[in-house]
């Protein structure tokens, strides 16, 4: 692989003009066809295999013509203190709403708080429910204009109005003000490493473009493979943070060969031959990561991480082929100013700061392999504590009309009042369905925890029937899970003897299955991800043991990172520090997140700094010394890299939505313990420890393993031809 990557290194250097036109086209293309494609689908539920997806199926089924999940809106109104909502005034200007929005279009229908017995006991709050034919992403402008007419017209009375529902969510702030930030911490980190703007501004070009190509072509097959327009969140945030880290880690090499004495053109060669397989290495490990989503078997992660994957699989690309070419323009520039005014490159002295780390680590292994141990797993504590779930309008900012609507709720009506169980009867096969729907409704009405039960609402069939139960405590609460698992726990005697199926459904139920099904589905992801990976790290490093502790060290990196996540997010450590309004459970799908893309990330720091140990030490340096070489050339660029990928994940902690703020602080943290506590410390001391058997074999194994040239021992030869010792070659450079 290192001679191919060599030669084309060097082809893509000399064919500059062709190779960036031939990016500039792609982008072009791909540009083009998303522009002519039909716009992508708004975000799906799917989520087969849980029950309360059957229940919405079995919904849609027996009730033809009415949206199972189609838009909703609930308008709470709340009367002033020492007033009365039912008042003839506050009486009246609900009445006078209720029939304005019942007169619009695309309307379902509209329920008077007054008849429906929507007023709470205190008559201080009561609410008007306004159902809609068809689900939130197909409501007109026109529909949504009129609801928020009467919504007007009710506050302009002097009554407090408030409403939460579907229908006229708020949908978070696009990302580009983060994604801003987080290139801008990284143009001056890349500014601060390279002391060059070309060497600074050569991997951000690069990493753009490869976002541009990434998310055009997401774009134009969305509507193809039915991909939400939020597919690409994930492949922006990665094709961002990788296009970078991949270009930067080429540009490096390639000045640490130039420090070398090569030319322009044989040190981009070079520089594609090692730091390039290592990028090859790097991207596989981080597409396995994402495209092993798909076992979870969530359609929307699967579509996700295979975007995703595609987006590294562009960076890998870019670094491969444009970045080379890019050198070939901007040979000297991408040099330190100092370097280039005393015409000599001084790239990876013998004793900078990586390499007096690397020393002090290997006299003192024990102490530090045990303090990062420690460390980490003092941080990894509160994930025994770890409640997952999907918040609602209670995690929205205090600014919204949402999280106003719910509080209201909650006061008035009970905790549990904003996530009620809706439960579907199938009474098919029972000899009397009213009664048998009557016999559950009186069971579960009956059950500990259970406030109120709705009365039942029947199919045309009258075969069929649903109903709500709500609960005492609130959604997210673990007492409300604990009730829904009784309620199904208790199921088979009641179907026994009614004869009638029953499946507990709605957002609460639904939230609790999709949190169930994550948990379940945690362990099998790891296996696949964690086996693929070690098996494709046996192949790059020769050795049993560096994979091993390399997956290892990955675990412990990431259970800090959820216990940090589960501290702030859960329990409320630190939580002003972040603008963080509320707490809860931490979202289903944050452990998968944590895991597929943090581990992805991780195998890179270790990829790009191991395999130069590994090549130190496959070239004659000692065990020891192989750990300080590998840190002279890569601890620098690594932690760089490691900063870059912080800076664009803290970016979206400044988010106004609390999940948001989630996947951005538990990624961002996620980085900074494995890249500077696992890779800089737990890491060297461990290779500290074993010496020699770190790089042990079964030669058995190692004969049954395919051989790929990583450490470029092909290029040895062609590395001992360089340009005149002392820096840079003026006619060389002139030439190019």
């Amino acid at each position: 692989m290192a001679t191919f990557l060599y030669r084309l290194g060097r082809l893509t250097f000399r064919r500059r003009w062709i190779t960036t036109f031939l990016w500039v086209a792609v982008l072009a293309a791909v540009g083009f066809g998303a522009a002519q494609a039909p716009e992508a689908p708004e975000e799906g539920s799917s989520m087969p295999g849980i029950e309360a997806r059957k229940a919405f199926d079995l919904m849609e089924q027996r009730f033809p013509g009415s949206e199972a999940d189609g838009a909703n809106a609930r308008v709470v109104f709340i009367a002033e203190d020492g007033q009365k909502i039912t008042a003839a005034d506050n009486r009246e200007t609900i009445d006078t709403f209720v029939e304005h929005a019942a007169d619009g279009s695309q309307i379902a229908g509209a329920v008077n708080p007054f008849q429906a017995k929507a007023v709470s006991k205190d008559a201080s709050t009561a609410y008007a429910t306004v159902t809609f034919k068809v689900k939130a992403d197909e409501l007109t402008d026109a529909a949504k204009k009129h609801l928020e007419e009467a919504i007007e017209q009710a506050r302009d009375t002097g009554l407090t109005v408030e409403v939460g529902g579907t229908a006229l969510a708020t949908q978070p702030a696009a990302g580009a003000a983060a994604e801003l930030i987080g290139v801008s911490i990284a143009a001056l980190v890349l500014l601060m490493t390279f002391g060059s703007l070309a060497a600074a501004g050569l991997p951000l070009l690069t990493a753009i473009l490869g976002v541009g190509v990434s998310m055009s072509s997401i774009m134009a097959l969305a509507a193809t493979f039915e991909m939400s327009s939020s597919t690409g969140t994930l492949a922006t945030m990665l094709g961002l943070a990788v296009g970078i880290d991949y270009a930067m880690f080429v540009v490096s090499r390639y000045r640490e060969e130039r420090a070398k004495g090569h030319t322009p053109q044989e040190a981009t060669g070079l520089a594609a031959g090692t730091a390039g397989s290592a990028v090859v290495f790097a991207g596989l490990t981080v597409v396995i990561a994402l495209a092993g989503l798909s076992v979870i078997g969530v359609p929307m992660l699967t579509k996700m991480g295979l975007a995703a994957a595609g987006a590294v699989v562009v960076g890998v690309l870019i670094a491969l082929t444009l970045v080379p070419a890019l050198l070939g323009f901007w040979p000297n520039a991408v040099l330190s100013r100092k370097a280039r005014k005393r015409g000599r490159i001084t790239e990876g002295g013998e004793n900078n700061g990586g390499s007096r780390w690397a020393r002090f680590v290997l006299r003192r292994p024990v102490p530090v392999l045990l303090a990062s141990v420690a460390g980490l797993g003092v941080l990894a504590l509160p994930v025994t504590d770890l409640q997952l779930g999907m918040t609602g309008d209670e995690a929205k900012p205090t600014s919204t009309t949402e999280r106003r609507a719910y509080d209201a709720l909650a006061d008035g009506f009970g905790p549990g009042f904003n996530g009620p169980l809706t439960i579907v009867v199938d009474a098919k096969g029972a000899q009397d369905p009213k009664a048998s729907v009557q016999t559950i409704e009186d069971k579960i009405g009956a059950t500990e925890g259970v406030v109120s039960v709705s009365p039942a609402r029947y199919n045309a069939e009258g075969d069929t029937a649903v109903f709500s139960a709500v609960p005492a405590d609130s959604p997210t609460s673990e007492q409300t899970k604990d009730l829904v698992k009784t309620i199904r726990d208790e199921r088979p005697a009641t179907e026994a003897s009614t004869g009638a199926d029953f499946e507990v459904t709605g957002t609460t139920a639904l939230n609790i299955d999709v949190a169930q099904k994550m948990q379940d589905a945690l362990i099998p992801y790891l296996i696949v991800v964690v086996g693929l990976a070690i098996l494709l790290l046996m192949i790059v490093f020769r050795s049993i043991l560096v994979p091993i502790k390399a997956a290892l060290g990955f675990l412990l990196s990431v259970l800090a990172a959820l216990g940090s996540v589960v501290a702030v997010f859960q329990w409320g450590w630190g939580a002003d520090l972040i603008g963080l309004e509320s707490t809860g459970p931490i979202m289903s799908m944050m452990p998968i997140f944590l895991v597929g893309i943090v581990f992805g990330l991780a195998m890179d720091y270790q990829v790009f700094l191991v395999t130069r140990m590994r090549e130190a030490y496959v070239h004659g340096d000692g065990p020891g010394q192989a750990v300080v070489t590998g840190f002279r050339y890569s601890a620098r660029v690594v932690v760089a890299a490691a900063l870059i990928m912080m800076a664009v994940f803290s970016g979206f902690i400044g988010s106004g939505e609390s999940i948001i703020k989630m996947i951005g602080f538990g990624l961002a943290v996620a980085v900074l313990f494995d890249a500077f506590v696992v890779r800089m410390a737990f890491v060297p001391a461990v290779l500290a420890l074993f010496g020699k058997a770190a790089w042990w074999m079964p030669r058995r194994l190692d004969r049954l393993l395919p051989k790929v040239d990583v450490e470029g021992e092909t290029l040895s030869r062609r590395s001992a031809v360089a340009a005149p010792a002392g820096g840079v070659d003026e006619r060389e450079a002139a030439r190019v």
